[in-house]
């Protein structure tokens, strides 16, 4: 039990190191939470900032999502349920990050951590293909990235009940889905009161000049 608080703990820890901050204040001397759309996270980055500095951002918040499950799994060796609590809690971190007041991302880039070393736990690497392959192609149409990876997210419940056959994970994707939708939703209503249009809102990209 007080390992797995240890992970918990040090999951949002991990997840709430501010990657996107520290990348545009290198890059620009700028907070990040100032431009754009405000979001603490690499697509933010690119947008307002640039490729590298994105580039940089994305890879940090990648391994703070995989770095948090492989600390539980392996270093700490928690339960399976402890183990996706931490990776809850890293989204959560980044999502709400103790270092900026509780401000963050959006969670995808830790997401994508934590599933890389998850799926493959459990037995079910092809599940990263699937769960990319709806995410891939709405992007394809729409070249929206936040609402693509949104969508990823919604089916992962079901990737899950169809390979695998683990009620905590399946649980486990809902929550996450209900957390990303907690910063997502917000910035979704924001982007259709700009746009006033489903072909707008869905095709929305947040490009510079559009606030």
């Amino acid at each position: 039990m007080v390992s797995g608080i240890i992970a918990v703990v040090l999951g949002y820890l991990l997840g709430s190191i501010p990657s996107a901050y520290i990348a545009t204040r290198v890059a620009t001397g700028k907070d990040v939470r100032q431009l754009g759309g405000g979001n603490v996270g690499g697509l933010n980055v690119y947008r307002e900032v640039g490729a590298i500095p994105a580039m940089v951002a994305g890879i940090a918040d990648v391994g703070k999502g995989a770095a948090a499950v492989a600390i539980a799994q392996w270093l700490l060796d928690v339960s399976q349920p402890f183990v996706l609590l931490t990776a809850l809690a890293a989204v959560a971190g980044h999502n709400w990050m103790v270092f900026l007041k509780f401000s963050g991302g959006k969670g995808m880039g830790a997401t994508i951590g934590a599933l890389f070393i998850l799926l493959p736990l459990y037995g079910y690497p092809l599940g990263l293909a699937f769960f990319f392959g709806v995410v891939l192609i709405p992007f394809i149409i729409t070249r929206n990235v936040a609402l693509s990876m949104f969508i990823g997210l919604l089916s992962l419940p079901f990737i899950a009940w169809l390979g695998m056959e683990s009620t905590p994970f399946i649980i486990f994707s809902v929550v996450l889905g209900l957390i990303i939708a907690v910063k997502f939703l917000p910035t979704a209503r924001a982007a259709w009161a700009r746009v006033e249009s489903i072909k707008g809102f869905i095709f929305y990209r947040g490009q510079k000049g559009k606030r």
